[in-house]
Protein backbone atom coordinates (compact mmCIF):
# COMPACT_ATOMS: atom_id res chain seq x y z
CA UNK A 1 0.00 0.00 0.00
CA UNK A 2 1.48 3.55 -0.88
CA UNK A 3 -0.99 6.49 -0.34
CA UNK A 4 -0.62 9.88 -2.22
CA UNK A 5 -1.24 11.71 0.62
CA UNK A 6 -1.96 10.28 3.89
CA UNK A 7 -3.33 12.01 7.15
CA UNK A 8 -1.99 11.23 10.65
CA UNK A 9 -3.97 13.47 13.35
CA UNK A 10 -2.49 13.30 16.64
CA UNK A 11 0.53 13.55 15.02
CA UNK A 12 2.64 15.12 18.15
CA UNK A 13 1.21 12.92 20.71
CA UNK A 14 3.10 9.46 22.12
CA UNK A 15 1.42 7.21 18.94
CA UNK A 16 1.71 9.61 16.75
CA UNK A 17 5.27 10.00 17.27
CA UNK A 18 5.76 6.52 17.03
CA UNK A 19 4.00 6.40 13.72
CA UNK A 20 5.55 9.69 11.85
CA UNK A 21 8.77 7.91 11.02
CA UNK A 22 7.37 4.72 10.17
CA UNK A 23 4.57 5.78 7.42
CA UNK A 24 7.08 7.89 5.06
CA UNK A 25 7.83 5.18 3.12
CA UNK A 26 4.10 4.10 2.81
CA UNK A 27 3.18 7.89 1.38
CA UNK A 28 4.05 10.00 -1.28
CA UNK A 29 3.09 13.04 0.96
CA UNK A 30 2.50 12.88 4.72
CA UNK A 31 0.30 15.51 6.50
CA UNK A 32 0.32 16.00 9.71
CA UNK A 33 -1.68 17.53 12.41
CA UNK A 34 -1.91 18.21 16.12
CA UNK A 35 -2.75 21.75 18.02
CA UNK A 36 0.95 20.94 19.97
CA UNK A 37 4.11 21.43 18.25
CA UNK A 38 4.96 19.42 15.40
CA UNK A 39 8.98 20.66 15.05
CA UNK A 40 10.13 20.78 11.30
CA UNK A 41 8.42 19.27 7.87
CA UNK A 42 11.16 16.39 6.79
CA UNK A 43 11.27 16.91 3.01
CA UNK A 44 8.11 14.50 2.33
CA UNK A 45 5.61 15.70 4.94
CA UNK A 46 3.43 18.97 5.30
CA UNK A 47 2.16 20.22 8.26
CA UNK A 48 -0.96 21.51 8.94
CA UNK A 49 -2.31 22.60 12.45
CA UNK A 50 -5.66 22.20 13.15
CA UNK A 51 -8.32 22.11 15.75
CA UNK A 52 -10.72 19.02 15.80
CA UNK A 53 -13.72 21.07 16.83
CA UNK A 54 -13.51 23.55 14.29
CA UNK A 55 -15.35 22.28 11.32
CA UNK A 56 -13.34 24.41 8.66
CA UNK A 57 -10.20 24.01 10.07
CA UNK A 58 -11.08 20.15 9.44
CA UNK A 59 -12.58 20.68 5.98
CA UNK A 60 -9.34 22.26 5.03
CA UNK A 61 -7.24 19.43 6.78
CA UNK A 62 -9.21 16.31 4.81
CA UNK A 63 -8.41 18.32 1.31
CA UNK A 64 -6.72 16.35 -1.20
CA UNK A 65 -6.12 13.29 1.45
CA UNK A 66 -6.26 9.71 0.13
CA UNK A 67 -6.61 7.75 3.67
CA UNK A 68 -6.88 8.83 7.42
CA UNK A 69 -4.67 7.94 10.25
CA UNK A 70 -7.41 9.58 12.99
CA UNK A 71 -5.15 9.55 16.03
CA UNK A 72 -6.08 13.08 17.76
CA UNK A 73 -7.93 14.07 20.19
CA UNK A 74 -8.06 13.87 24.01
CA UNK A 75 -6.28 10.44 24.68
CA UNK A 76 -7.21 9.83 28.71
CA UNK A 77 -10.00 9.53 31.03
CA UNK A 78 -11.41 13.34 31.89
CA UNK A 79 -14.40 15.37 32.84
CA UNK A 80 -17.12 15.42 30.18
CA UNK A 81 -16.45 18.71 28.72
CA UNK A 82 -12.82 18.42 28.32
CA UNK A 83 -13.51 14.92 26.27
CA UNK A 84 -16.47 16.34 24.25
CA UNK A 85 -14.71 19.10 21.72
CA UNK A 86 -11.89 17.09 20.55
CA UNK A 87 -13.41 13.45 21.28
CA UNK A 88 -16.87 13.89 20.02
CA UNK A 89 -17.89 17.36 18.03
CA UNK A 90 -14.07 16.83 16.76
CA UNK A 91 -14.92 13.46 15.20
CA UNK A 92 -18.33 14.24 14.00
CA UNK A 93 -16.26 16.96 12.09
CA UNK A 94 -13.73 14.42 10.65
CA UNK A 95 -16.12 12.64 9.07
CA UNK A 96 -18.18 15.07 7.51
CA UNK A 97 -15.33 16.75 6.60
CA UNK A 98 -14.39 12.96 5.23
CA UNK A 99 -18.02 12.78 3.06
CA UNK A 100 -17.29 16.29 1.87
CA UNK A 101 -13.78 15.78 0.68
CA UNK A 102 -14.29 12.51 -0.91
CA UNK A 103 -11.99 10.59 1.71
CA UNK A 104 -12.45 6.90 1.19
CA UNK A 105 -10.50 5.21 4.36
CA UNK A 106 -10.57 6.56 7.78
CA UNK A 107 -8.52 4.14 10.36
CA UNK A 108 -9.80 5.13 14.15
CA UNK A 109 -7.66 5.23 16.93
CA UNK A 110 -10.76 3.76 19.05
CA UNK A 111 -9.94 2.04 22.85
CA UNK A 112 -9.96 -1.52 24.72
CA UNK A 113 -11.60 1.18 27.29
CA UNK A 114 -14.97 1.00 24.94
CA UNK A 115 -15.44 -2.54 26.64
CA UNK A 116 -13.37 -1.58 30.37
CA UNK A 117 -15.65 -3.07 32.10
CA UNK A 118 -15.84 -6.21 31.11
CA UNK A 119 -14.09 -8.63 33.75
CA UNK A 120 -10.10 -9.39 32.99
CA UNK A 121 -10.05 -12.71 32.26
CA UNK A 122 -13.22 -12.59 30.17
CA UNK A 123 -12.65 -13.49 26.59
CA UNK A 124 -14.75 -10.94 24.31
CA UNK A 125 -15.64 -10.62 20.95
CA UNK A 126 -15.33 -6.94 18.93
CA UNK A 127 -19.01 -7.66 18.24
CA UNK A 128 -19.45 -7.55 22.39
CA UNK A 129 -21.97 -5.12 23.07
CA UNK A 130 -19.96 -1.85 24.24
CA UNK A 131 -19.26 -1.65 28.20
CA UNK A 132 -17.36 1.75 28.00
CA UNK A 133 -15.15 2.46 31.75
CA UNK A 134 -15.71 6.18 31.41
CA UNK A 135 -16.03 9.31 28.84
CA UNK A 136 -13.22 8.31 27.25
CA UNK A 137 -14.27 5.19 26.62
CA UNK A 138 -18.02 6.59 25.62
CA UNK A 139 -16.20 9.01 23.28
CA UNK A 140 -14.66 6.03 21.35
CA UNK A 141 -17.88 4.31 21.20
CA UNK A 142 -19.43 7.34 19.53
CA UNK A 143 -16.73 7.21 17.36
CA UNK A 144 -17.37 3.58 16.17
CA UNK A 145 -20.85 4.15 15.94
CA UNK A 146 -20.45 7.57 13.72
CA UNK A 147 -17.97 5.22 11.37
CA UNK A 148 -20.84 2.78 11.24
CA UNK A 149 -23.16 5.84 10.22
CA UNK A 150 -21.19 7.10 7.70
CA UNK A 151 -20.67 3.68 6.10
CA UNK A 152 -23.62 2.72 5.74
CA UNK A 153 -25.23 6.33 4.38
CA UNK A 154 -21.89 7.46 2.29
CA UNK A 155 -19.75 4.71 2.13
CA UNK A 156 -16.50 5.87 3.68
CA UNK A 157 -14.60 2.77 5.27
CA UNK A 158 -13.33 2.45 8.92
CA UNK A 159 -11.31 0.09 10.09
CA UNK A 160 -12.06 1.07 14.28
CA UNK A 161 -8.30 -0.20 16.48
CA UNK A 162 -9.42 -0.66 19.81
CA UNK A 163 -5.92 -0.44 21.13
CA UNK A 164 -4.62 -1.94 23.88
CA UNK A 165 -1.33 -1.09 25.88
CA UNK A 166 0.55 0.34 23.08
CA UNK A 167 4.40 0.76 24.55
CA UNK A 168 8.09 -0.55 24.44
CA UNK A 169 7.07 -3.60 26.72
CA UNK A 170 4.15 -4.36 28.92
CA UNK A 171 4.21 -2.36 32.02
CA UNK A 172 1.83 -5.25 34.46
CA UNK A 173 0.22 -8.08 34.86
CA UNK A 174 -2.79 -6.36 33.01
CA UNK A 175 -0.06 -5.72 29.99
CA UNK A 176 0.24 -9.18 29.18
CA UNK A 177 -3.13 -9.51 28.13
CA UNK A 178 -3.25 -6.21 26.32
CA UNK A 179 0.00 -5.44 25.35
CA UNK A 180 0.78 -4.03 21.21
CA UNK A 181 3.96 -3.40 20.55
CA UNK A 182 5.13 -0.27 18.26
CA UNK A 183 6.39 -2.39 15.56
CA UNK A 184 2.80 -4.61 15.68
CA UNK A 185 1.27 -1.52 15.74
CA UNK A 186 3.12 -0.16 12.47
CA UNK A 187 2.00 -3.42 10.89
CA UNK A 188 -1.75 -3.05 12.08
CA UNK A 189 -1.85 0.23 10.79
CA UNK A 190 -0.66 -1.00 7.22
CA UNK A 191 -2.68 -3.45 7.32
CA UNK A 192 -5.81 -1.69 8.00
CA UNK A 193 -5.07 0.87 4.78
CA UNK A 194 -4.24 -1.21 2.83
CA UNK A 195 -6.82 -4.38 3.18
CA UNK A 196 -9.30 -4.29 0.48
CA UNK A 197 -12.91 -3.77 1.16
CA UNK A 198 -12.85 -3.68 5.15
CA UNK A 199 -16.88 -1.75 4.99
CA UNK A 200 -17.02 -1.01 9.20
CA UNK A 201 -14.60 -3.11 10.87
CA UNK A 202 -13.92 -3.10 14.35
CA UNK A 203 -10.32 -4.94 15.58
CA UNK A 204 -8.81 -5.17 19.02
CA UNK A 205 -5.37 -3.89 18.69
CA UNK A 206 -2.88 -6.34 20.73
CA UNK A 207 0.51 -8.36 19.98
CA UNK A 208 0.11 -12.21 20.05
CA UNK A 209 -0.34 -12.55 23.76
CA UNK A 210 -1.37 -15.97 24.67
CA UNK A 211 -3.28 -14.62 27.84
CA UNK A 212 -5.37 -12.22 25.62
CA UNK A 213 -8.41 -11.24 26.68
CA UNK A 214 -9.66 -10.62 23.23
CA UNK A 215 -10.90 -13.25 20.47
CA UNK A 216 -9.28 -10.70 17.31
CA UNK A 217 -10.02 -13.38 14.86
CA UNK A 218 -11.60 -10.12 12.88
CA UNK A 219 -7.35 -9.31 12.41
CA UNK A 220 -6.87 -11.81 9.50
CA UNK A 221 -9.84 -10.47 7.26
CA UNK A 222 -6.94 -7.49 6.86
CA UNK A 223 -4.30 -9.31 6.72
CA UNK A 224 -2.88 -8.68 10.54
CA UNK A 225 -0.26 -10.58 11.59
CA UNK A 226 1.13 -9.83 14.86
CA UNK A 227 4.85 -10.75 15.56
CA UNK A 228 5.49 -9.84 18.73
CA UNK A 229 4.17 -11.30 22.43
CA UNK A 230 3.90 -10.12 26.01
CA UNK A 231 5.28 -14.09 26.99
CA UNK A 232 8.71 -12.69 26.19
CA UNK A 233 8.00 -10.33 30.01
CA UNK A 234 6.03 -12.61 31.88
CA UNK A 235 8.42 -13.94 34.00
CA UNK A 236 9.66 -10.18 35.01
CA UNK A 237 6.22 -9.19 35.67
CA UNK A 238 5.07 -12.11 37.68
CA UNK A 239 7.98 -11.61 39.85
CA UNK A 240 7.34 -8.60 41.52
CA UNK A 241 4.81 -8.47 44.31
CA UNK A 242 1.39 -9.52 44.05
CA UNK A 243 -1.28 -6.47 44.13
CA UNK A 244 -2.94 -5.43 47.59
CA UNK A 245 -6.23 -5.78 46.81
CA UNK A 246 -7.42 -7.94 44.26
CA UNK A 247 -10.94 -6.86 44.36
CA UNK A 248 -9.98 -3.09 43.82
CA UNK A 249 -12.26 -2.18 40.69
CA UNK A 250 -8.91 -1.68 38.97
CA UNK A 251 -8.02 -4.93 38.95
CA UNK A 252 -11.26 -7.16 38.62
CA UNK A 253 -11.97 -5.07 35.58
CA UNK A 254 -10.11 -4.43 31.83
CA UNK A 255 -10.10 -1.03 31.94
CA UNK A 256 -7.46 -1.11 34.74
CA UNK A 257 -6.46 2.26 36.49
CA UNK A 258 -9.01 3.91 34.48
CA UNK A 259 -11.62 2.37 36.87
CA UNK A 260 -10.06 4.42 39.59
CA UNK A 261 -10.48 7.94 38.14
CA UNK A 262 -13.66 9.52 38.92
CA UNK A 263 -16.42 10.31 39.34
CA UNK A 264 -15.72 14.64 38.64
CA UNK A 265 -17.19 17.23 40.37
CA UNK A 266 -20.79 18.25 38.44
CA UNK A 267 -20.26 21.75 36.97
Amino acid sequence: MRCRRLLLTGAAGGLGRVLRPRLQRHCERLRLSDLADLGGAAAHEELMPADLADAHAMLELLDGVDAVLHFGGVSVEQPFDMVLPANIVGVFNLYEAARLQGVRRIVFASSNHVTGCYRQGEVIRPTAPARPDGYYGISKAFGENLASLYFDRYGIETVSLRLGNCAPEPADRRGLAIWLSHDDLERLVLASLSAEDVGCLTIYGASDNPRAWWDNSAERDIGYRPQDSAEAYRAQIEARPPVADPQDPTELYQGGRFLGIGPFPFP
